[in-house]
């Protein structure tokens, strides 16, 4: 009877034993299987490199606006300037012997518009000469403003600050009225032109950033899209974007080329 008390306690241990370690095992199992099963982050896609050519925020030509002589060139080939720095002085002595003669008919016609002035007082001058005096000073006074007007453009300034690029004329050199003198490119953040397949343009937004790697410097910027082309070109099926770089860097030069990759493009 003692024996099989025995049995039946060894059994019972036995039975609570392994229901112990069935229920501690389940929770390891269960984060095992959770460790596995967990995916991974997915990585980011980047576009198919697009090409880009690097232009200044601004470049014009300026020409001159009047016939002259150039006296003094005051900038070479690649030289900086300053806004409202100048570039060329021409020769003005034809337009400042002008404004003298201007002013002597000037002078002239006040004198006679007085004198009318005098003479009607005294019954001696009709309205009409009055009137006429005084049309004649009028008259001298807008030749004054134009001489002085034309002595002022033998100036010429920077519009805003930049490089030289070309160099169209001398020192010494005579000039007509509009024949080009100098062009120009603005200093400072520099825009890129590029165009993009024309898939893109339900993703693409105003502000879209994107990484630019220029070919001569070998660096990659960051820019971001500024204009969106409101047409497609049907041949190519690309739309044309411009943009621009989200800080001045000194070594960007206008002309340079690269490409660009964009993230989150179908």
């Amino acid at each position: 009877m003692l024996f099989f008390s025995s049995w039946r306690a060894l059994g019972a241990a036995l039975i609570l034993g392994s229901l112990s370690v069935a229920a501690w095992a389940q929770p390891a199992g269960t984060r095992a299987a959770s460790a596995v099963t967990k995916p991974a982050p997915a990585a980011v896609s980047k576009s198919e490199p697009v090409r880009v050519l690097v232009l200044p925020s601004g470049e014009t030509t300026l020409a001159s606006p009047v016939p002259g002589r150039i006296s003094v060139l005051h900038v070479g080939l690649g030289l900086p300037f300053r806004e409202g720095a100048v570039l060329v002085t021409l020769d003005c002595q034809e337009p400042q012997a002008r404004v003298g003669m201007a002013k002597a008919d000037l002078a002239s016609a006040t004198d006679q518009y007085e004198a009318k002035l005098r003479m009607q007082g005294l019954e001696q001058a009709s309205d009409v000469e009055v009137s006429l005096a005084a049309s004649a000073v009028a008259k001298a006074k807008a030749q004054v403003d134009l001489y002085n007007f034309q002595i002022s453009q033998c100036t010429i300034r920077a519009p805003w600050s930049g490089n030289t690029a070309k160099l169209h004329v001398r020192s010494h050199m005579t000039v007509t009225a509009g024949q080009p003198l100098l062009d120009l490119v603005r200093s400072g953040v520099m825009y890129l032109k590029l165009n993009v397949p024309s898939n893109w343009i339900s993703t693409l937004k105003m502000g879209h950033e994107f990484e630019v790697t220029i070919d001569e410097t070998g660096k990659t910027y960051p820019a971001k899209v500024r204009r969106i082309n409101s047409r497609i070109d049907p041949v190519s099926q690309t739309v044309e974007l411009e943009a621009t770089m989200l800080r001045t860097y000194r070594e960007l030069l206008p002309g340079m080329s690269g490409f660009a990759q964009f993230t989150g493009m179908p």
